[in-house]
C-alpha cells in the first residue's frame, strides 16, 4: 500500500537532484517525491560498485525504472580505479565505519559539483534509505559534500520512515527489480555488512 509522506523541498527549490545508487533503493523515495509534485533527475555515480558488470546491472535497472516513470537519468563515469585511490588506507576499516563515509563523501561531492553546474539547487540521496547504512553518517557526509558549494543545498531526509521501507519492498517485488546483497564495493563483500 503506497504510503502518503508530506515533503518540503528544502529552500523551495524546484530542481532535485536524487544521487541514486541503484533501482531497489530509489524506487519508493522516487514514488514519494513523485506523488509530492516533484520530479527529480536521477544521478548514477557509483564508482564504489564492484566488479563493472555489476555497476553495469545495478545501472541498468535504475535506467529501467527512470525510463518507465519517464524520468531523467545522469549517467556519471565509472571510475573504480579513482575511488580506490579516494579510501586508500581504508580498505580494513568495517563496514559503517571511516570507508564507508569517505566514499558517501566522494559521491555525494561530485552530485554536489553536477548540481551546482547544471541549476540544481537541492540533491539528496538514496543511501538514506537502507537500514544497513547509518543516516547520520550520510547526513554527515552530505553536508561535507556541499559545504563548499555555492547555492546547493543537501537535503536530509529520513527515506525509512513514514511506511516508505515497506513500500521500498512491495516495488522490488512490483517491478522485479534485481537486488543486490552487498552494499557495492569489493570490502562490503566480505559478508560483514549485515552484522
Amino acid at each position: 500500500m503506497k504510503p502518503r509522506v508530506n515533503l518540503e523541498v528544502p529552500g523551495g527549490a524546484d530542481r532535485v537532484l536524487l544521487h541514486c545508487c541503484c533501482a531497489p533503493c530509489s524506487s519508493a523515495i522516487v514514488e514519494c517525491l513523485l506523488d509530492n509534485g516533484v520530479r527529480p533527475t536521477l544521478y548514477f555515480y557509483n564508482p564504489n560498485i564492484y566488479p563493472e558488470e555489476e555497476y553495469q546491472r545495478r545501472k541498468s535497472e535504475c535506467v529501467r525504472h527512470a525510463t518507465l516513470l519517464g524520468l531523467e537519468v545522469i549517467d556519471a563515469d565509472y571510475e573504480h580505479e579513482r575511488w580506490l585511490g579516494d579510501i586508500r588506507g581504508l580498505e580494513h576499516e568495517p563496514e559503517r565505519g571511516a570507508r564507508c563515509l569517505r566514499c558517501f563523501v566522494v559521491r555525494l561531492r561530485a552530485t554536489a559539483l553536477y548540481a551546482a553546474t547544471h541549476g540544481y539547487g537541492v540533491i539528496t540521496t538514496t543511501l538514506a534509505s537502507s537500514r544497513w547504512k547509518v543516516l547520520d553518517q550520510i547526513n554527515e557526509a552530505g553536508r561535507s559534500a556541499v559545504a563548499d558549494v555555492p547555492d546547493v543545498i543537501f537535503w536530509e531526509q529520513n527515506w525509512r520512515r513514514g511506511g516508505l521501507q515497506e513500500r521500498r519492498r512491495e516495488l522490488i517485488a512490483e517491478y522485479a527489480f534485481y537486488n543486490q546483497t552487498y552494499c557495492g564495493c569489493e570490502y562490503s563483500m566480505r559478508g560483514d555488512e549485515n552484522k
